[in-house]
């Protein structure tokens, strides 16, 4: 353990001390946001990535030390465990190396070096390649193992076979295949080419005739040529110069420059017939992997703003799910989110049916006094935004709308978990309420879909599963327990991503809620089934109850330092009525004149910790998402025949990605601003200065409406 937490500390920058604090407080089953916000003097003040990172390196060194001791027991079951070996398996930093390592030893399928091991050709195989090649006749001592009863009946037959052997032993030299890996990905290219003579145009034309270093090879690049191959329209290679290849493995293996052409041929045909092929899957599954991670990140880095987007709270809803054969959906909803009423109307089947349309939303509006109208961005958005804009016209103004990512609402509504909360209504209504409440409160209304499901990446359909939900899971996560969940208004879904709660206790809550009532107190939920205090301590902080008595309730302190922030105000002058009166605005520059470390060490609390107090009880109850770029909310509607080159627009930024962000100017079609126009110093990625969600000033460059294309740029023309 001791030198796990070392390995930890210098590759994160950490003290030991902090690192070892955190890996006895995951095993003892404290979960990320926990640590982060409530222990901050044990791990020094990490944030929750750094701490995710911790965690998931934590259980990679942890695997890595198990694969190391079952491989040493493998080989010392076989008799052949050197202390030499030892202390390489040991010393490996990877899986990969211990793999390496491992290979001679592990139990192979028939190949052409044991079928000639059977014949009894290894002693020869062994006395060419321990003489460095230059056994002085070679002839002479294969002929001492012609066997016909064995199937070697030539002198050729036995330097054959004691040559394929000599070619597994090179390919299983972890040495060898360490060397030849930091050849590779110094030299080797990645080359891809269209799998037929006249390929007809699609999305892979630019990977039809493509050579690029593996060393300098995008991950954008890497996915895409992989979904090319998959489909049958690329055949992709890694290509090394074969001479070279083959000079650096005789080297290692053949360092006499007598060496005999027996040995040097078993060489070549090591790297031709072994090392090749199988090097070659190695760097494709390791350009494959690291480009897999870079796309998880973008995407978690997509996926943490557009969940954090301020929520448009309090006001009447109209969510509109369009569409064509089935019409527009329509659902009204209140500012708690409770459907007042639904309806489907036809404004794409012509003129009659989109005056019934107008019509009818117009009363809706009238009956409910509908503030926003919420629009999803699915098929039929644009007409349905057009009819929009027209119908606010006829009702007199009054009301705005937004264009709302649909992405994943159809997932939603045919979910087990819709039809429990929307028993009385179908499919089709059920997506027009996600889509009104996700301009409400996007944070509330995603967490009931699937994070893969929400389409703020690319090739998300590509990742590894298992490790994508893993990380956006933990995105998800991050994000609810940093905002904090009212305690009785939260649904199961949003209660389960809360630190120290799970699907059971989740639905536990909601029901003892339906059948008690709501929540007065922090406390009470430790009379919910199968809700211990090891949750309680663990989720207690990120709950929220604006009922109850105690206004400490409705903070991020967490309830074991209540009395801390009680000593706090009553040395600052102030008492719990004040902070419920909003009377407290100076409590930081009274607890900075008297001292903040001698307050802490009074209030028995880290620096840290009262810090956060005093940022929580200055601001009972707030939503940290309400210092963010409020949404556009639009009353008119552009059209792409309207851009014109030079046209200066406010959008907003709804995909981050390799190559540039994708933009919301208003006119269904999203903008593409390249990186090289995002700004005027060189970036290597978007996501360095764009977020999902921001609100950015863009001109128009170019517009393609043949192809549905809309070049835009952030620097000033």
């Amino acid at each position: 353990m001791d030198n796990l937490i070392e390995v930890l500390a210098r590759e994160l920058g950490c003290s030991e001390t902090h690192v070892s604090n955190v890996v006895t407080l995951i095993d003892e089953g404290a979960t990320i946001p926990f640590i982060a916000r409530y222990r901050k003097e044990l791990h020094g003040s990490m944030d929750d990535q750094l701490l995710r990172d911790l965690a998931d390196r934590l259980q990679y060194l942890r695997n890595l030390a198990q694969r190391k001791d079952e491989v040493k027991n493998s080989i010392e079951n076989q008799g052949k465990l050197t202390s030499e070996l030892s202390a390489a398996i040991d010393a490996a930093a990877t899986l990969a190396e211990v793999e390496d390592l491992y290979r001679p030893y592990k139990q192979k399928r028939r190949t052409r070096a044991t079928m000639a091991k059977e014949k009894g050709l290894e002693p020869l195989a062994l006395l060419y390649f321990e003489q460095g090649g230059s056994c002085p006749d070679p002839e002479g001592a294969a002929a001492a193992f012609i066997d016909p009863e064995k199937g070697v009946e030539t002198v050729e037959d036995a330097i054959q076979g004691a040559c394929d052997i000599i070619a597994e032993m090179i390919s299983d030299d972890a040495q060898v295949r360490k060397e030849l890996k930091a050849l590779y990905r110094k030299r080797a290219n990645l080359v891809s080419k269209a799998a037929e003579k006249e390929p007809a145009d699609s999305v892979y034309r630019l990977y039809y005739d493509f050579n690029a270093p593996i060393s300098r090879v995008q991950g954008h690049q890497v996915l895409a040529i992989n979904r090319g191959e998959k489909e049958e329209l690329l055949k992709v290679a890694v290509e090394l110069d074969s001479e070279t290849a083959r000079i650096a493995i005789r080297r290692m293996v053949v360092p006499n420059r007598a060496a005999m052409s027996v040995v040097r041929a078993a060489a070549d045909d090591a790297y031709d017939r072994l090392l090749h092929p199988s090097l070659e899957r190695e760097m494709r599954t390791e350009l494959t992997d690291t480009a897999s991670e870079g796309a998880i990140h973008n995407f978690a880095l997509n996926l943490r703003p557009l969940l954090m987007q301020p929520p448009v709270k309090g006001k009447v809803t109209m969510g509109l799910d369009p569409g064509y054969r089935m019409g527009c959906k329509v659902a009204v909803v209140d500012g708690t989110g409770k459907v007042l009423d639904t309806a489907v109307v036809y404004p794409t089947h012509g003129n009659r049916q989109k005056e019934d349309a107008i019509h009818r939303l117009s009363q809706l509006i009238a009956k409910h006094k509908v503030v926003h109208i919420a629009i999803g961005n699915g098929t039929a958005s644009r007409e349905t935004e057009q009819m929009t804009v027209e119908l606010i016209r006829r009702v007199g103004g009054g009301v705005s709308y937004a264009i709302v990512n649909e992405a994943g609402a159809s997932v939603y509504s045919a979910s087990k978990l819709a039809a429990e909360e929307f028993p009385e209504y179908d499919v089709n209504l059920r997506s027009a309420v996600s889509i009104a409440r996700r301009l409400q409160d996007p944070l509330a209304e995603l967490v009931k879909i699937d994070p893969k499901a929400i389409g703020v990446g690319q090739y998300q359909h590509d990742m590894p599963q298992a490790r994508l939900s893993q990380t956006l899971d933990g995105v998800v996560e991050d994000c609810v327990n940093g905002v904090g969940v009212d305690l009785n208004t939260a649904s199961a879904p949003l209660l389960t991503r809360v630190s120290g709660l799970n699907g059971t206790t989740a639905k536990n809550i909601v029901k003892y809620r339906e059948e008690n009532g709501e929540f007065t107190s922090r406390k009470q939920i430790l009379k919910v089934p199968k809700l211990g205090p090891k949750a309680f301590e663990q989720c207690a902080g990120f709950l929220r109850v604006p009922e109850s008595k105690s206004v400490l309730d409705n903070t991020g302190v967490h309830p074991e330092s209540y009395a801390a922030a009680e000593r706090l105000l009553s040395l600052c002058g102030y008492s719990l009525s004040d902070v419920k009166a909003g009377g407290i605005a100076d409590l930081k520059q009274r607890a900075e004149a008297l001292g903040l470390d001698k307050l802490a060490s009074d209030c028995g609390v880290g620096a840290p910790t009262l810090a956060d107090i005093i940022k929580e009880l200055m601001k009972p109850g707030r939503d940290p998402r309400e210092d963010l770029p409020q949404p556009i909310l639009r009353t008119d509607v552009l059209e792409m025949k309207d851009l014109k080159p030079g046209m200066e627009l406010q959008g907003t930024v709804r995909n981050v990605i390799d190559f540039g962000v994708f933009v919301d100017i208003g006119v269904h079609q999203d903008g593409l601003v390249h990186i090289s126009r995002i700004c005027d110093r060189f970036i290597k990625h978007p996501s360095e200065v764009l977020s999902v969600g921001d609100v950015v000033t863009v001109w128009v460059v170019e517009v393609d409406e043949k192809k549905k294309r809309i070049g835009l740029t952030m620097k000033k023309p």
